[in-house]
């Protein structure tokens, strides 16, 4: 059974920094791609970053470029995202995804497996 559970968010004030963490089970880092995603209430699923399997290539949207970093620890089967200089516009739920895949992307539709979300607030 694939189980993705991520970890990390809370509360904190505009410019502040959260580390967000997804530990998977069932998976293996080294075969799947790796995707961040958020959904603000009564919006579409927003693909912020992914990471690739292999090449460790990763992308960003533009709305997080520059600030927010993707990365794994493929011994610990987790992948992290890192948020700088956070803004309330941030403020939403954080989910990961797993995709059967080499290659990433920041379309939801790619996706196979998903963590139950995280909640980051940002404070003005």
């Amino acid at each position: 059974e694939v189980r993705l559970v991520e970890s990390g968010g809370g509360l904190v004030v505009a410019g502040g920094s959260l580390r967000l963490s997804c530990v998977a089970s069932g998976v293996r880092f080294d075969d799947y791609a790796i995707g961040w995603f958020r959904q603000a209430p009564g919006k579409e699923r927003e693909g912020i970053s992914c990471i690739s399997s292999g090449d460790g290539i990763t992308h960003y949207a533009e709305s997080v470029k520059g600030r927010f970093t993707i990365s794994t620890d493929n011994a610990k089967n987790t992948v992290y995202l890192q948020m700088n200089s956070l803004k309330p516009e941030d403020t939403v739920v954080y989910y990961c995804a797993a995709a059967r895949s080499k290659y990433c992307s920041r379309s939801h539709y790619y996706y196979d497996y998903w963590g139950q979300g995280t909640q980051v607030t940002v404070s003005s």
